[in-house]
């Protein structure tokens, strides 16, 4: 019996040892292949940002195109946004590139808000250990218009290496807590200071998050975190929305106020400081 054992398992032992090549060598290729399109997608980046470095001659240009390219964006004050299909027809010269940042603490959902925005038309995504980036393109009569919005991660220890990547030629940097949760809020100002390091001219916009469930709070509470948020955005020089990515409140009219900021659109929204309403404050 012991023989027959032995016989058998010197038969098998070929097989074995070709699944076992086959699997790494499988295994290899998968690797290569996460490896190749990392490679693209962080190429695409590189791409992105150079043509940041060179803002000024593209903004010279689209401004003397608009308002009757991108200033279409503004026909209405809903939460809308112009779709990213269908776009085949465009140059390099008519592409404009931009870089966004968000940062803030974990659970303020940052990651949802993006999410909510980009929608089904998100044509990149890559997510890394305290990084997610994603892409939204839109195309307005011969211009395209690419954020490239890079979400950093929420715990400060892993992410804090991501920080300077993240914000280095940004053009606006999104600062997020949640209205529901005082302590996110106080923590703004490390990821302000953080972020100014590294990066000193973008638009600082602060952004409550969670609305939808910050109504539910008792009113002299709702009243006590208006203030502080108002007080912290003017101390940061930042813009202030309140906003709800359950129910889309603010989120495109967000991404829409940058872009009337960076071109200097006359797009009018109007502010917003009534209790129990999403605010909008901003330095008119």
């Amino acid at each position: 019996m012991a023989d027959k054992i032995h016989e058998i398992a010197g038969k098998m032992t070929p097989l074995c040892q070709k699944i076992v090549h086959v699997n790494v060598k499988w295994r290899i290729m998968e690797k290569v292949s996460i490896f190749r399109d990392f490679c693209r997608f962080v190429w695409r980046k590189i791409l992105s940002c150079s043509s940041i470095i060179e803002k000024p001659i593209i903004y010279r240009r689209v401004v003397h195109r608009t308002p009757s390219t991108i200033g279409e964006i503004f026909d209405s004050d809903d939460d809308t946004t112009v779709s990213g299909r269908g776009i085949s027809s465009s140059s390099d010269a008519d592409l404009v590139s931009l870089k966004i940042s968000l940062l803030g603490d974990c659970q303020t959902g940052k990651t949802t808000f993006v999410i909510k925005y980009v929608g089904d038309e998100n044509q990149g995504f890559l997510e890394m250990a305290g990084l997610n980036l994603m892409d939204k393109t839109f195309y307005v009569q011969g211009v395209t218009i690419s954020f490239s919005i890079w979400d950093v991660g929420g715990d400060e220890k892993r992410s804090k290496d991501h920080i300077p990547i993240a914000c280095k030629d940004s053009v606006a940097i999104l600062f997020m807590f949640d209205l529901t949760s005082r302590s996110t809020l106080n923590s703004v100002f490390g990821w302000y200071s953080q972020a100014r390091k590294w990066n000193t001219t973008a638009i600082p916009i602060l952004i409550g998050t969670k609305f939808d469930d910050f109504v539910r709070l008792p009113p002299n509470l709702q009243w006590t975190i208006v203030t502080q948020a108002r007080a912290y955005a003017k101390v940061m020089k930042a813009s202030l929305f309140f906003s709800s990515a359950t129910h889309n409140i603010n989120v495109n009219k967000i991404f829409k106020f940058i872009l009337a900021k960076l071109f200097n659109l006359p797009w009018k929204i109007d502010r917003n400081l009534t209790l129990g309403e999403p605010i909008i404050d901003y330095d008119s």
